[in-house]
């Protein structure tokens, strides 16, 4: 899988889209429903209907990139419907890729050393 480093941005549609859509669909679904540009390296995470299929759209600097997953079992955990979409961190990504409760997963405070 590409994961998205630190410095990513990744965004969550919490409403459910047409998994008929490929990049093209999605990337309008971006430009309209979250009023972000779908060329900016951000990742932008979409379910299906049944909660058992995650996409996850990015561009790489070269083209886009389209990841696709299917999930055996209970399907993927997602925040209640809403019309907003959320933004989430690395660990919370990862976390929900694997299939697990990705809203449990907090960072660490790292507190910030008076001396190296």
């Amino acid at each position: 899988m590409i994961a998205p480093s630190n410095t990513y941005k990744i965004y969550l549609a919490t409403t459910p889209v047409d998994f008929r859509k490929g990049m093209d669909g999605l990337a309008n679904y971006v430009l309209s429903n979250f009023d972000l540009d779908p060329l900016s390296g951000a990742f932008f995470v979409f379910r299906s209907k049944g909660r058992d299929k995650i996409k996850v759209l990015m561009w790489d600097g070269t083209g886009l990139v389209l990841i696709y997953k299917r999930i055996e079992g209970a399907g993927f955990v997602w925040p209640k419907l809403t019309e907003a979409n959320i933004s989430m961190t690395k660990a919370q990504f990862e976390a929900l890729f694997e299939g697990l409760d990705w809203r449990r997963v907090e960072s660490a405070n790292y507190h910030r050393p008076k001396v190296a």
